[in-house]
């Protein structure tokens, strides 16, 4: 029933397993020339772990911290044991660098497999990557969880939809790796290419690597024919596989065996109550290379109360709803992309793409929504366009509590990426 046994263990073996791996975390932490310090700045050590809460009493690393101990200031062994880099792209400063012994491939892999196994791949299944290869992360992560499992593995990267389409259909792909936004893009093309949902092979999506609601999702799955599997992860904490949905799609499952998991008020820092939404802290607890202790990811999710359906006994975090710096403050109100989102992939009428524009009028800004229609709505009637137009904005204020302009325009005119979508876009500086 699981990849791993230790998916189903009791919650006091998995406290225990946690609390044996966080001692040996800090211990092997304690070497890198950043955490010796910091370490030691706090008066703490492996000694200081008696359980798995006792990760509150360490301090919280940042992305800073990252960047300004770049390239080898988390080091814990000697760089001929490194078999691997994957780092972000860094074009504002040093990028943030993740280093990986073999040993850390391994339990990657491992990992990435158990998520896959999780949502119904097997041993046989024909797997196909839709991701870039490189530096980033969700490539190569996939791509070895995969071969891991046993599957035959296409290492197709992004983009060339129409070839995407050609490899599924010749090899019978019965998995895709792809990223949301992409995914909804890939269903218009299959559309414009007379493909019906059920003639497409594959029956599971894997998606990730950006925000994304249960309405995109829901989408996809009646676009390409599947069913969609929500999943997370970060680079910091090795890539993909830090969480993952099973076949119950009700929140993913973290990977408690190799991380500890905590939700905190961005603001304040402190804890909050399990089901109340905060900012996601993850501590690594099986890196050798490179572990990290209390890593501020940004991403704001919660807490699942209950156990799943399925039987795993490792928490749930819900999916990620945005991330702690990507609010917006218009007109006094926090607005959330993804609350944007949430509405637009609910009507029919709306297209698989859509972009944010702040705007500034005087001193005020403004909020400018663009939305793709599709075809069937975008007709030369000027009442049923304007009607429409004031029926978005109508839901949109329904929910993020002001009033946006909203531009309705023909399907494929935005701006559209094979990697992950940019939402918005701040044009007050250009005004």
């Amino acid at each position: 029933m699981y990849f791993d046994p230790v998916e189903a263990l009791e919650r006091d073996a998995l406290a225990q397993l946690q609390t044996d791996r966080l001692r040996a975390t800090v211990e092997r932490a304690a070497k890198s020339p950043f955490y010796a310090k910091r370490l030691a700045e706090a008066g703490l050590s492996a000694a200081s772990v008696t359980s798995p809460e006792d990760i509150r009493k360490f301090p919280l690393t940042g992305k800073d911290d990252l960047r300004s101990n770049y390239p080898y200031g988390f080091l814990t062994c000697d760089r001929r044991e490194l078999v691997r880099l994957h780092a972000s792209s860094g074009t504002t400063g040093n990028p943030t660098a993740v280093l990986y012994t073999r040993k850390d491939l391994e339990q990657w892999a491992a990992l990435v497999a158990r998520c896959m196994y999780s949502v119904g791949m097997r041993k046989g299944d024909v797997f196909q990557n839709i991701a870039g290869y490189g530096l980033f992360t969700g490539g190569l992560g996939i791509h070895y969880g995969a071969e891991w499992l046993g599957c035959l593995t296409i290492p197709a990267g992004a983009g060339n939809t129409k070839r995407q389409i050609k490899l599924i259909q010749d090899f019978e792909v019965t998995a895709l790796h792809i990223i949301p936004s992409y995914a909804l893009y890939f269903g218009s093309v299959l559309e414009k290419e007379g493909i019906r949902p059920e003639d497409f092979p594959p029956r599971i999506a894997l998606i990730g690597a950006e925000p994304h609601t249960d309405e995109a999702r829901k989408r996809i799955e009646q676009l390409l024919g599947l069913r969609a599997f929500n999943s997370y992860g970060l680079s910091e904490m090795n890539g993909p596989g830090v969480a993952f949905e099973c076949t119950e799609q009700s929140g993913m499952h973290i990977w408690e065996d190799a991380y500890i998991v905590e939700v905190i008020d961005p603001v304040t820092l402190e804890p909050v109550p399990e089901g109340q939404v905060g900012e996601l802290v993850l501590t690594t607890l099986t890196r050798e290379g490179m572990p990290i202790i209390r890593y501020r990811t940004r991403d704001l999710t919660r807490l699942l109360p209950g156990q799943c359906a399925c039987g795993r006994t490792h928490r749930r975090i819900d999916r990620i709803s945005g991330r702690a710096d990507d609010m917006l403050i218009i007109k006094g109100v926090n607005i959330y992309p993804m609350q944007v989102e949430q509405v637009l992939m609910t009507m029919p009428e709306v297209g698989q793409n859509y972009l944010i524009i702040i705007e500034r009028e005087g001193y005020l800004d403004q909020l400018r929504i663009k939305v793709e229609i599709q075809d069937e709505y975008f007709v030369e009637d000027m009442r049923g366009l304007r009607s429409l137009q004031e029926k978005i904005a109508h839901k949109l204020h329904d929910e993020i509590l002001i009033t946006p302009r909203v531009d309705l325009v023909q399907r494929g005119t935005l701006p559209q990426s094979e990697g992950k979508a940019k939402r918005v876009v701040d044009a007050r500086e250009t005004n």
